[in-house]
């Protein structure tokens, strides 16, 4: 078998939705990248400026490196009915277990067995913790084509797929790379931002984008911003959920093994009654514990002041005097928040004619 056949069947074998070779060499977006961080619209990512030169070649990562193995898994399920009334949503890549150890521990597999019939050849599995643009990769791979919405998108599986990477010292025959959109006229995703992150097709402002808000912004969330985030929190689906690319889609077969029903929907009030280590054993292995347990709790006090009611301010107010100024100023933004709120209805109803 060749050496590309045998990398693709591995992939297949453990679980990879897709997979193609792309050769390595500079990136094809790298100048499209300089420009957007020199605008700033990476926000408080400073590590993507810090090793911004880092991403125009995969050697980087790899020194010797040749060839890309790029993959694609699969993780859209048939999302379940939230248990109660005023539940948080959480993006899909985040209701399991965490992505990352499940892809590094596959692509390991695949270099492991792949070293059975080729010893002599490096490699290295990465996912998105290293500076290589993955979505430029696998499109040279031909796994599809980079959308509005800047999500790669695959015509079989649409964008619910994770990406990964095996870069290897070795050359090896790439595959065709995929050089048309499929976008088409339409501009669902754009148009469907509740905080308008879209600057145009294919450029995004993170610094407005609800899984950067709610994931990588250490800080207090501006406030301009806080009733876009709705009630996500943990990142967002939205521009995924208007594509029509995602209308037919099947679900990942091998996703089942890791997705957790219970961690689709979150109860705010739950979340924010945890201990430290209460939050620590329960989201350790999954992606909510990226950023950790300031900013969710950060994040459920705003989802309470947008969807929340007069049930939730004992909680809110002991929040607002936590010794965490992320935790206090999101939980006094929600107080107020609900309280309008009441205030308004009970304006309504002295408004109404008595009869």
């Amino acid at each position: 078998m060749k050496p590309e056949e045998l990398l693709k069947s591995l992939a297949k074998k453990e679980g990879f939705d897709l997979a193609g070779i792309a050769i390595a060499t500079d990136a094809d977006g790298f100048s499209h990248l300089q420009d957007w961080l020199d605008s700033g619209l990476h926000g408080q990512m400073e590590y993507m400026a810090e090793y911004r030169t880092a991403y125009q070649h995969p050697n980087s990562i790899l020194k010797d490196v040749k060839s890309i193995l790029m993959v694609a898994y699969n993780y859209k399920t048939e999302l379940p009915t939230p248990e109660k009334p005023n539940m948080a949503r959480v993006a899909r890549y985040a209701q399991g277990t965490d992505y990352h150890l499940i892809l590094w521990n596959k692509l390991n597999n695949v270099l492991k067995n792949f070293r059975i019939e080729h010893a002599s050849v490096n490699g290295r599995g990465v996912v998105d913790t290293t500076p290589l643009l993955e979505r430029d990769f696998a499109r040279r791979a031909g796994l599809g084509w980079i959308g509005k919405n800047t999500m790669l998108i695959h015509k079989k599986l649409g964008s619910f797929i994770l990406l990964g990477a095996l870069l290897l010292d070795m050359e090896l025959e790439p595959d065709l790379p995929s050089l048309t959109s499929h976008c088409g006229t339409c501009t669902a995703c754009l148009d469907a931002c509740p905080t308008q992150a879209f600057i145009s097709p294919k450029k995004l402002d993170a610094r407005k984008c609800i899984s950067y808000l709610t994931i990588e912004h250490k800080t207090d969330i501006p406030e301009n911003l806080r009733e876009g985030i709705q009630d996500w929190i943990q990142g967002c689906d939205i521009c995924q959920d208007v594509c029509p690319w995602n209308r037919k889609t099947p679900d990942g077969e091998d996703w089942k093994n890791y997705f957790n029903p219970g961690q689709a929907f979150l109860d705010p009030l739950e979340v924010l009654s945890l201990t430290q280590e209460e939050f620590r054993l329960r989201f350790k292995k999954t992606a909510l514990w990226r950023p950790r347990m300031n900013r969710v709790f950060r994040n459920a006090c705003i989802v309470l002041g947008n969807i929340g009611n007069e049930s939730h301010l004992k909680t809110l107010e002991g929040l607002s005097e936590n010794p965490e100024p992320l935790i206090a100023n999101a939980a006094l933004w929600a107080l107020a928040q609900i309280k309008k709120k009441i205030s308004g209805k009970q304006e309504d109803q002295s408004c109404s004619p008595q009869l």
